[in-house]
């Protein structure tokens, strides 16, 4: 499989929807719809960019499983 078949989705994946995701907590924190004062609001904050980089890492390994088999 070539770069373009296997990894080249995933940094558009990532990339744009990366982008997307930061630029709305730009937006939510901006706003105040996310408070870094409030320890709940950290903790939601911990909880979505552990779950981006948590699926970003579990996708990147299966890709890389796929082709070296």
């Amino acid at each position: 499989m070539t770069f373009q078949e296997t990894w080249l989705p995933f940094i558009y994946l990532y990339g744009a929807g990366g982008l997307a995701f930061f630029l709305g907590l730009i937006l939510i924190i901006k706003t105040k719809a996310l408070r870094l004062d409030y320890f709940k609001h950290k903790k939601w904050l911990g909880v979505l960019l552990y779950g981006l980089f948590f699926y970003m890492f579990i996708h990147s390994m299966f890709i890389f499983l796929a082709i070296s088999s």
